[in-house]
């Protein structure tokens, strides 16, 4: 008989495979016994995400369902047993893989950031959520694999954030109609790209300008990380690789529709991903 554990477990591996997303999540390049606690991982980021964002909430609503999250961090943190068959799946995981808690704790402080914070004034206030809403899930999965030392911290820092990075300019459209902007204030005032002219999905003017240089940093951010992929053994390292390759290709993409994301969003096509294993495995 199934427990209620064992069924979150289960449904966490169904969520993480089935949800859309850029780049591989508790995929098949995975260690076997990764999976599971990848899930997990995955399963809590994409509740506690979906909290800030779905539905017809009013903001309190929002962040009390987000304040509940972080009460049952709380429980783990001083030894109770947590409430909910989530919370206890993650507890005993948490344990076993002597995971830390601040990265679960760093990404409910962004997505509460999510629904009181809609505008950046600038690049550092981009990169402050960056640091707890894409990073601590890097780091997460360094603890898991048992590798996370220093250096490899700091590659896989860069790598998360480039990622944010990309989905940022990806979803300009997307994240708009929710009103929220991500793009950093000033520099859209440093190329004379107003709110209306994102509002009326307007790519005329300076915006592919104002593209090209959020592309070509995040790009450098991205490079500047991709030593982990040869610096994780095995299929971790594969799986690393492939994922920066999948940011590459997104960034390549931008690049080519002149950062035109309301007409011709980039997105991976099968095609992509089968360059992406044969970048990945060439690299090695």
């Amino acid at each position: 008989m199934t427990t209620p554990i064992q069924a979150t477990i289960q449904q966490s591996m169904a969520l993480a495979k089935a949800h859309y997303e850029n780049f591989p999540v508790a995929s098949v390049l995975l260690p076997k016994d990764l999976r599971a606690p990848v899930g997990l991982v995955y399963a809590f980021a994409r509740q506690a995400d979906d909290f800030a964002d779905e539905g017809e909430l009013s903001p309190e609503e929002r962040l009390a369902l987000l304040d509940g999250f972080r009460s049952q961090l709380d429980q783990i943190k001083h030894g109770a047993t947590p409430d909910t068959p989530l919370f206890q799946a993650l507890q005993a995981m948490i344990q076993e893989r002597d995971l830390p808690l601040e990265p679960f704790y760093d990404l409910l402080s962004a997505f509460s950031q999510d629904v009181v914070k809609a505008r950046y004034a600038n690049f550092g206030e981009v990169i402050d959520y960056c640091r707890r809403s894409a990073n601590p899930v890097g780091r997460l999965m360094l603890h898991l694999y048992k590798q996370a030392t220093p250096r490899n911290v700091a590659l896989s820092d860069a790598i998360c954030t480039s990622l944010q990075l990309i989905n940022f300019l990806q979803d300009v459209d997307v994240d708009y109609r929710k009103n929220r902007i991500y793009l950093p204030l000033d520099e859209l005032q440093k190329y004379n790209i107003t709110e209306q002219q994102i509002a009326g999905q307007h790519s005329g003017g300076t915006w592919s300008l104002f593209m090209e240089f959020q592309v070509n940093r995040t790009r450098k951010l991205l490079q500047s990380g991709a030593p982990l992929g040869l610096a994780l053994p095995g299929r971790i390292g594969l799986e690393m690789r492939m994922i920066i390759a999948g940011g590459e290709r997104i960034l390549k993409k931008l690049h080519h529709v002149r950062g035109d994301v309301f007409n011709q969003r980039p997105t991976l096509k099968p095609t992509d991903w089968a360059y992406m294993l044969y970048r990945a495995v060439r690299k090695k």
